[in-house]
């Protein structure tokens, strides 16, 4: 009896001493998808809506341009089938024009609606207000670390469990 109450107590110091050991605190990791974050925040403001408007009429235009080209192309098919060959020819030439014209137009429009976008993206305003969000759930929610999901090449697996982005967005009140 007396050996089995010194391994109890032998067991019960052991316990007591290896509790710190066993109490330290996990690691937890928090996963945010920033290009989530960043549609909500911005799906409703100014600059977006110009953004948008600014696509939409470039597209437009574009379409447009299409549409010509499309009507000079069915108009050379015509003087070709008439057998009028010299107006097929400045058809032709026509049509080289425009689809030149064209070419420019949507990759200078493209350049400029990159630099809009990239202008919205790298907004301080946002950005000063998202860290300040993820700061408040991470200490909150005990997070050692956030990670972004657009940095996937530092993020070889994750639980979904630990993907904060929604309340995110809900602290943002987006």
């Amino acid at each position: 009896m007396k050996k089995h109450l010194k391994i109890l107590i032998t067991f019960c110091i052991l316990s007591v001493f290896s509790l710190p050991a066993f109490s330290q605190q996990i690691t937890k990791f928090g996963v945010v998808d920033t290009a989530k974050v960043y549609n909500a925040y911005f799906r409703n403001s100014a600059p977006i809506r110009n953004y948008e408007k600014k696509k939409a009429e470039f597209q437009e235009e574009i379409n447009k341009q299409v549409e010509q080209i499309k009507k000079l192309q069915q108009k050379k098919l015509d003087y070709e089938n008439a057998g009028n060959d010299s107006m097929a020819l400045k058809t032709e030439a026509e049509i080289t024009k425009k689809t030149d014209y064209l070419t420019e137009y949507t990759n200078a429009k493209n350049v400029e609606l990159e630099s809009m976008q990239k202008t919205l993206q790298n907004s301080d305003e946002f950005y000063k207000k998202l860290y300040n969000t993820l700061a408040k759930i991470a200490e909150s929610g005990s997070y050692s670390m956030i990670l972004s999901l657009q940095e996937s090449n530092a993020i070889l697996w994750y639980s979904s469990s630990v993907d904060i982005t929604n309340q995110v967005i809900q602290e943002l009140g987006l």
